[in-house]
């Protein structure tokens, strides 16, 4: 998989964010430097997350749970 570009967002806990609508791939940076992509993300979930009061609580209760995730190697 290639590289998902990522925009910085509004958030204590996450430093990025990025997803391919192409392969459903959610790529996140948190603050710790740490990236993870998280696979078959469904684009509702990414647009709920993206409208959250708290991304991070948003990317806790409802992504982690539920789709598999990688650590990027960087």
């Amino acid at each position: 998989m290639g590289m998902i570009r990522r925009w910085p967002v509004s958030s204590s806990a996450l430093r990025s964010v990025g997803y391919d609508p192409q392969t459903w791939t959610l790529e996140v940076e948190f603050e710790s430097g740490a990236v993870y992509r998280y696979l078959d993300v469904e684009p509702l979930d990414v647009e709920a997350m993206f409208a959250a009061d708290s991304m991070g609580a948003y990317l806790n209760e409802e992504i982690k749970p539920h789709y598999e995730a990688v650590q990027v190697e960087l």
